[in-house]
């Protein structure tokens, strides 16, 4: 059974609980409503949430784990004395995962039948081809073992849909009944609704600090892989980067780090004066209507993709500054520079910092403009010498903060800045960043067993601390100076 037809099923069962558990509550209560210990609705939600809860964390759990046992029944199809490296026994797993998929579509579209799909030999060649017409795409043609270990991961994937149904099925029937002997007058079922949904708020909580603990550990992980291939001292002092697939690569982290550094300089010069006049303006100068026009122009920029930012940059503004400026000036002949990337990223910062600095020029207390007028400050001299020194804390953490997202972007570098990894003043001359030479080092048909490979997890380990100091600094300087106006 698919997974969205067993959700249904699940959802149905939950249905019946609700109405099932209510009615029986007040049922037991002779129709007194006031009997109850809690309100009728709180039943039927105690009765819904015991079906479904459980029945969704085993499925969650089965799908999890399904894939993973079935590969483990499959490893013998590849033994280690034939697989060069667990990196090469990975690509052939997935392979057959994709080959597998590339069946169950096949049959799916009436490209062949079940008993075909069982019976395929990939010794006459045809494998690739068939799989081609369905919208299956392989790097190279399928062997013996890849399409026999499809076509019983296929088999074993049947077997356990099949169980997974079942399973599922009966939890949540479980669960029903259950909630439905619980059910009585005196049954505490506003408790026990407010507590599983305390537990699940609370689960919903720890999905982003999980998701950080994945992050940080497959990124240290995989760093200090590449730090056992790769010296570690070549790697953060080295001016040079020259990765080449066949050896001998030199790895220098320093050409991307100024590239990063410098461009985030560049779009942080744009984005923070902007940002922070246009929000001065909105907050102090504006009338409502005004303000209710401008605000969401400026906020709709940072609902542009920013691939189009970065066609932007590579059609209209780096060709711009080339023609008017680089090439008159002398000082470089490409549309592709750190200059172009710059200015585009701070345009789309603009609104970030804009929001930022409006919303916390607004916290600043009307007290204190009114005892500044009352003084006999104009407007102006209010704003220069007690609203902004007020809300400094928080336009710098805002600031900060946009300099993490711009350090980070990635499109943009690559239409508007080039891959040059030079060390290198003009801001006219293509350069190029973390982010973006992390995506280069990963595309393609790779394999993790090579330094050249590698060495993205270890740019990415240092992007991270990069930008988590940056956070960390912005969100110190906004706590330990925002109750000083409050």
């Amino acid at each position: 059974m698919p997974v969205y037809l067993l959700l249904c099923v699940v959802a149905v069962l939950a249905g019946f609980g609700y109405f099932m558990c209510r009615a029986r509550a007040i049922a037991s209560a002779g129709g007194n409503i006031r009997a109850l210990h809690s309100l009728p609705n709180y039943y039927g939600w105690h009765g819904a949430l015991m079906v479904f809860v459980p029945a969704l964390i085993v499925l969650s759990g089965w799908i999890v784990i399904q894939p993973l046992v079935i590969e483990r029944q499959l490893v013998a199809y590849f033994p280690a004395e034939e697989v060069e490296s667990d990196a090469a026994r990975t690509l052939l797993m997935a392979d057959v995962r994709r080959v597998a998929g590339g069946l169950d579509m096949a049959i799916g579209q009436g490209a062949m039948t079940e008993d075909q799909a069982s019976t395929l030999n990939a010794e006459t060649g045809a494998v690739r081809a068939r799989l081609a017409d369905v919208g299956v795409a392989l790097g190279a043609e399928v062997t013996p073992q890849v399409l026999t270990a499809a076509q019983d991961y296929r088999k074993l994937a049947v077997v356990g849909n099949i169980g997974r149904s079942l399973l599922t099925f009966l939890v949540a029937l479980a669960g029903l009944v259950y909630a439905i002997r619980l059910t009585n007058k005196d049954f505490r079922a506003r408790n026990r609704v407010e507590q599983v949904i305390l537990v699940l708020l609370a689960a919903s909580s720890t999905v982003a600090i999980l998701t950080t603990v994945g992050i940080v550990l497959s990124l240290v992980t995989e760093s200090l892989r590449f730090f056992t291939m790769y010296p570690w001292q070549d790697f953060f002092f080295s001016l040079t980067w020259s990765p080449n697939f066949q050896g001998d690569s030199d790895l220098g982290l320093a050409p991307l780090l100024w590239g990063t550094v410098y461009i985030s300089f560049v779009s942080i010069i744009v984005a923070a004066p902007i940002g922070l006049f246009s929000a001065i303006y909105l907050a102090e100068y504006a009338s409502p209507r005004t303000r209710s026009i401008v605000k969401p122009a400026i906020e709709v920029i940072a609902g542009i993709p920013t691939v189009v930012f970065g066609l932007f940059a590579l059609v209209t503004l780096g060709p711009m500054l080339r023609d008017w400026i680089a090439q008159p000036t002398g000082l470089g002949n490409s549309g592709s520079s750190v200059m172009t990337a710059g200015l585009v990223i701070g345009i789309l910062n603009i609104p970030f910092v804009s929001s930022l600095a409006d919303d916390v020029i607004n916290a600043v207390p009307q007290s204190m403009r009114d005892g500044s007028y009352g003084i006999g400050a104009t407007k102006s001299e209010t704003i220069r010498n007690v609203v902004l020194p007020a809300a400094l804390p928080g336009i710098v953490g805002g600031i900060l903060l946009a300099l993490s997202r711009a350090i980070g972007e990635t499109m943009i570098v690559t239409m508007g800045a080039g891959a040059a990894a030079k060390l290198d003043l003009n801001p006219f001359e293509a350069m190029t960043t973390i982010t973006v030479k992390i995506v280069s080092q990963l595309t393609g048909d790779t394999e993790f067993d090579s330094p050249e490979t590698l060495v993205a997890f270890a740019l990415g380990m240092t992007l991270f601390v990069l930008t988590l100091g940056l956070n960390i600094v912005a969100l110190y300087i906004v706590r330990k100076y925002r109750e000083q106006y409050e």
